[in-house]
């Protein structure tokens, strides 16, 4: 028998299996680089000169405060530090990818001032405490009570990402799923 007749341990020809192992690989790279190339196609920044005030509010904290007797938050108390604000939605599937990343970004910078706050829009109240708890997010929450912050804040695609200045300044806009690397080096510039 011929060495390329042989038959390799699944019943087929080795030869047959070679081209379903290359096959098979060759699939499996071009689904890492659609994954690596495709969200930073479909993301998009968008304008911060850098000038605009961030908008204030008031929101109920739902996971995760910083005091856990502290019900609400307020942007412009955070006035002296980087602020990213995460608009998503629990149903959202390119937010579910993200909050990975917007949560080790939280942990990497919290103790160089930067307050990462989860904004909770277009979505069902009483959904975004349990997803927090289930995904392990460990940044402040708020529900954004009938999309009134992402209103002011002209959010109008999920998820958005805001980052603040510490003099409150909106200086970088963010629409899709943003990479740990991108993120990290817009907080790079705001701390």
């Amino acid at each position: 028998m011929d060495m390329a007749e042989s038959v390799a341990p699944s019943g087929g020809t080795a030869a047959a299996e070679r081209a379903h192992t290359l096959r098979m690989t060759l699939v499996i790279v071009a689904l890492a680089a659609g994954f690596a190339f495709v969200p930073r196609a479909t993301q998009s920044c968008g304008k911060a000169t850098g000038t605009e005030e961030a908008p204030d509010f008031t929101a109920n904290v739902v996971a995760n405060a910083p005091d856990p007797t502290q019900k609400t938050m307020t942007m412009s108390a955070l006035r002296g530090h980087p602020v990213v604000l995460d608009f998503w939605a629990t149903w959202c599937g390119p937010c579910q990818a993200e909050a990975p990343i917007v949560n080790g970004l939280a942990q990497r910078f919290k103790d160089k001032g930067l307050v990462v706050i989860g904004v909770n829009t277009s979505d069902a109240e009483g959904l975004a405490a349990r997803y927090a708890a289930k995904k392990g997010l460990s940044f402040p929450i708020v529900y954004d009570e009938g999309n009134a912050i992402a209103n002011k804040y002209r959010v109008d695609n999920l998820p958005t990402l805001i980052v603040i200045s510490k003099e409150g300044k909106m200086v970088a806009i963010r629409h899709g799923v943003t990479s740990d690397a991108d993120l990290e080096r817009l907080v790079r510039q705001v701390l």
